[in-house]
């Protein structure tokens, strides 16, 4: 299969060159969207072998993603593997993402650090309790069996891409692509991954504030 590798990015430029190193490593070709950095993000993604795509202006993980997939379909990509910028994901993880496209099994496979196998020990407690938050908020209005809700490890097969249509720019995507999941009618599993969350990374992630906002991008979503 041929798999592209979508990396959104802001302001990533301490890591992002061995992200993507890493990936290439592997065999695996890499699309970053550089999403209005003002650093060398862009540059450092290039020279470690990366395609990238460049926001004039900060829009948020959502458009950048949509951006990626779009791009990525365009370059041939039978399946597209959503990756986190800030060192956060496994790369070895990602053949547990292709085996049940492979199989045939599913249209979309979902990353979770909650599944029995999944080891993701670092993660800090009122993190993980708004996590599971997240999680019971999301199976009772999706009423999908997930596990994991916000976690950008995802793999999806060309044509379940090719469906998706991302508008919330920010964090709320993940939501979203919940919500199209059910839409399209699209075949899902989980599968457990690995998720580091090292000082840098916890320094670069959401806030805990950002539920609320997340929340209402999405209430406000469905009103208009």
């Amino acid at each position: 299969m041929n798999v592209l590798v979508v990396v959104p990015a802001y302001q990533e430029e301490q890591v992002i060159g061995t992200v993507v190193a890493e990936l290439v490593d592997l065999g695996y070709r890499v699309v970053v969207v550089d999403d209005g950095s003002i650093d060398a993000t862009g540059s450092r993604a290039v020279s470690a072998g990366a395609a990238v795509f460049c926001h004039a202006v900060n829009r948020g993980q959502g458009a950048a993603l949509q951006t990626g997939i779009t791009a990525a379909l365009r370059m041939g990509a039978d399946v597209i593997v959503t990756f986190d910028a800030d060192g956060q994901h496994q790369v070895q993880d990602i053949t547990k993402l292709l085996a049940p496209l492979e199989a045939g099994s599913a249209d979309v496979v979902l990353g979770s650090r909650f599944l029995p196998g999944a080891t993701s020990p670092t993660i800090p407690p009122l993190r993980r309790l708004l996590l599971r938050l997240a999680v019971s908020f999301d199976r009772w209005r999706t009423v999908l069996k997930i596990t994991d809700t916000h976690n950008g490890l995802r793999a999806f097969s060309a044509a379940a891409a090719a469906q998706l249509y991302i508008r919330q720019d920010g964090m709320a995507h993940a939501s979203e692509i919940l919500d199209q999941i059910v839409r399209l009618r699209l075949r899902y599993v989980e599968v457990p991954v690995q998720v580091r969350y090292t000082e840098y990374a916890r320094a670069k992630g959401q806030r805990n504030s950002g539920g609320l906002s997340i929340v209402r991008d999405l209430f406000f979503r469905r009103m208009l």
